[in-house]
């Protein structure tokens, strides 16, 4: 039995960590992020330091609002749409096109259900590697789950196939561990599954991406780029995003060092491509295997690492590997039995993880400003 907490920390550990890493070499082509940025993948935004993006602020609203609902689907999209809107409220330094859209739609009156807009960006897909750890084994509760997180924010039918096809990558890894994955099968299995799950028949641009992938295994990611014509960087279309960081997981489920190598070197939105990567092999892998340098080099807060492992561990808690949470012998019914999992946190299921979040703004102001230092050191020398 895998240990259901490093599991799930993996997940969000990893997230943090691939976000944090491709955040200086946003927007980069593979040749300019290697002249700006030579040597050994590291922490670059600040001196041996990284910062969290929206990639992992919205894995953290994705926990929390599991926590609230107890994954019941329609509790958790209405928790999932008031967390978005008061992460709007923040001001946060980096928000997609469609998801701005959709959080001003949110504050507008529109329900979680008619938030969405049309888009197949990829802000679906990098909620979804914790969807796929903390899912187990009910099908109908993932596929709720991601249809919720999905049309909160976007509508085209793309970008709910490629968030599925992250969730179940990640339930995969989480479940069978390095060893247990058959990249092959794995693939050639992916499109119905999608199918089961949103009772239609997948796109044929997902066929297609995904046997890009399944041609490319025993290849480098920079040859798959190619074959996508994606020379020039990783775009935010879903399915350009998703098979690029399926191919670097399948190729390395028990490697974050060489996975996220591989898929940083390929520019473009990296940050992105880096968090979902970075959230399958975690979740494959765990915790314990992601390079401690690269996990202790996050500087960030109120969302610090040990917030984001304390999140983790109620989060596996809540959500067991088979079934649902166990309450102690008198005591609340809302509390797991600690004897099952006695490192985790005290407090148990449906609490979501206090947030200093007076601490937002001000932490979001100094994230712009190192964004915008970054942004005018590229316009200096080598190009």
């Amino acid at each position: 039995m895998r240990d259901r907490e490093d599991v799930i920390a993996g997940a969000l550990l990893g997230t943090a960590v691939g976000d944090a890493l491709g955040l200086p070499l946003e927007g980069l082509s593979p040749r300019r992020a290697a002249r700006l940025f030579p040597g050994p993948v590291r922490h670059r935004l600040l001196p041996g330091r990284g910062l969290l993006s929206d990639d992992t602020e919205h894995a953290c609203l994705v926990g929390q609002a599991l926590l609230a609902s107890d994954g019941d689907p329609p509790r958790f999209a209405r928790s999932l749409g008031w967390r978005l809107r008061g992460w709007l409220l923040g001001l946060p330094g980096g928000v997609g096109w469609a998801t701005l859209r959709a959080c001003l739609k949110l504050w507008l009156g529109f329900g979680p259900g008619r938030s969405g807009v049309r888009s197949a960006g990829n802000g679906p897909a990098m909620r979804a590697p914790l969807l796929g750890a903390c899912a187990s084994d009910d099908d109908a509760r993932l596929a709720a789950w991601l249809r919720a997180s999905t049309r909160l924010t976007h509508t085209d039918p793309r970008a709910e196939e490629g968030a599925l096809a992250v969730a179940l990558a990640a339930r995969e890894g989480a479940h069978r561990g390095p060893d247990g994955i058959d990249a092959a099968a794995f693939l050639a299995a992916l499109p119905g599954e999608i199918a089961r799950l949103r009772g239609e028949e997948a796109t044929e641009d997902l066929r297609r991406a995904l046997g890009q992938v399944a041609a490319h295994l025993d290849r480098p990611g920079a040859d798959l780029a190619r074959a996508m014509s994606l020379e020039r960087g990783v775009t935010g279309y879903v399915l350009h995003t998703v098979p690029v960081a399926l191919h670097a997981f399948l190729r390395h489920p028990g490697d974050p060092r060489a996975a996220l190598t591989e898929v940083l070197a390929l520019g473009g939105d990296a940050d992105t491509v880096g968090a979902i990567t970075g959230g399958l092999v975690g979740a494959t892998a765990g915790a314990r295997a992601l390079p401690p340098e690269w996990v202790d080099g996050i500087a960030d807060w109120p969302r610090s690492v040990s917030w984001l492992r304390r999140l983790a561990g109620r989060l596996a808690r809540c959500f067991p590997a088979h079934g649902r949470a166990v309450p102690v012998p008198g005591a609340s019914s809302r509390e797991a039995d600690p004897s099952a999992t006695p490192h985790l946190p005290a407090a148990g299921p449906g609490e979501p993880l206090p947030l200093f979040w007076p601490a937002l703004l001000p932490r979001n102001a100094l994230f712009l400003l190192v964004v915008v230092a970054h942004a005018l050191r590229r316009l200096l020398p080598p190009y």
